[in-house]
């Protein structure tokens, strides 16, 4: 059965025609909740009171509370969010910012879908745009040894409520001019492996009626998963903004660093991302991880820029955030530079990950289930207590 906050407005308009509702209810239902985020029925103020009741006898109602913000020194706020049955997860907004620093030159904007195919926003100067980082799962099946979600292996999987509840609980954490305008799927989880939960999620998010987000604007992030890539491809069109978490342009080493690899190894994901339908001037975007010492030399960035020549694809590279569970670490500034020069020199749009919230454990791959221990120890990790994905 679809939650209250999942259903869409036709599913709304089947499901209250028995109560003899007129079509328009259900489009003033799912305003209520999507556009104006509102999840008390009592205060649904031009619904009958009847209908009031019967929305709370249904289970209309929060669907995360916001348990504590933590905000960083750069702007950046991290929220810990409690579900229904106790779990909790994270989620990030990321103010965007002014300026650039020497391995630091990309904003939060930049992270997520080109605008190359849009006409100019007209926003006003003051304005300062968002863009929030949204979880799928409650922590992560993946393994990957540089991020801090999968440490306690995957827990379940959120529904669409849930995923697109994070987003009523972001905007309800803007101060003064911020607007939020983009949402990543970055967040704790793998989307694909949630695939039925994020696609309709996605859906809420892009549908006009409600937050009426643009495609172009959501981007979901994958570690790899082939078939489910396939399958968004097919599901929207390829108009949802895509990214690949990369790290690795050879299998052996990415398969010591995500394990998801040895079930669909490279030249499977190339593949995929090949046929991934875009329209015209939108690029995918690699996700790429510098681990020093693992990933991070000339030689390897030459191995990536062969790997991409057939994409449309532009490259993010990610100092690795420093977490608890392991003992792996960030490449050093100039081994970072000397990266991204080998990928421009040979034609990619290339930029490096500004390091965001990271003094509040904020920051790429630092997002944690709370409580959970520490299972990592260089490349080696021990197997996730988790489903197979």
């Amino acid at each position: 059965m679809v939650h209250p906050v999942a259903r869409t407005p036709e599913e709304w308009s089947k499901a209250l025609a028995p109560r003899g509702e007129r079509a328009f209810v259900a489009k003033q239902v799912f305003g209520w909740i999507h556009k104006r985020g509102v999840l008390d029925p009592a205060r649904m103020s031009n619904l009958s009171a009847k209908l009031r009741e019967g929305l709370v006898a249904e289970g209309l109602g929060e669907i995360v509370t916001t348990e504590r913000v933590h905000r960083s020194a750069d702007g950046t706020k991290k929220a810990v969010l409690r579900l229904h049955d106790g779990a909790t997860i994270e989620m990030v907004l990321l103010p965007s910012v002014s300026g650039r620093g020497s391995v630091a030159d990309l904003d939060a904007d930049s992270a997520v879908a080109d605008d190359e195919d849009e006409e100019p926003e007209e926003i006003a100067p003051s304005v300062i745009r968002v863009t929030q980082c949204i979880s799928t799962q409650v922590g992560c099946a993946m393994g990957c040894v540089f991020c801090a979600s999968g440490v306690a292996g995957l827990k379940r999987h959120l529904g669409a409520e849930e995923i697109v509840g994070q987003v009523l609980a972001g905007r309800a954490l803007l101060e003064g001019e911020e607007q939020l305008r983009n949402v990543v799927l970055m967040g704790m989880g793998e989307p694909l492996h949630n695939y039925d939960a994020t696609a309709r999620a996605l859906r809420l998010l892009t549908h006009p009626e409600g937050i009426g987000l643009s495609t172009r604007r959501v981007t979901v992030s994958t570690s790899g998963l082939v078939p489910e890539i396939e399958r968004l491809g097919k599901d929207f069109g390829g108009q949802v903004a895509l990214a690949i978490s990369l790290h690795a342009a050879d299998d052996a080493t990415r398969s010591a660093m995500m394990p998801i690899n040895r079930k669909y190894p490279i030249a499977e994901l190339m593949a995929a991302l090949r046929d991934y339908p875009m329209p015209k001037r939108r690029r995918i975007t690699i996700e790429y991880t510098l681990v020093a010492g693992k990933n991070d030399s000339p030689e390897q960035a030459r191995k990536l820029a062969q790997l991409l020549r057939s994409l449309r694809v532009k490259v993010n590279l990610i100092p690795m955030n420093p977490i608890e569970a392991s003992d792996l670490g960030p490449s050093a500034d100039g081994r970072v530079l000397a990266f991204q020069r080998v990928m421009t020199d040979a034609g990619y749009s290339c930029f490096v990950r500004r390091r965001r919230g990271d003094d509040v454990a904020a920051a790429c791959g630092q997002l944690a289930l709370l409580g959970a221990k520490p299972k990592v120890k260089g490349f080696k990790k021990e197997a996730p207590e988790s489903e197979e994905p």
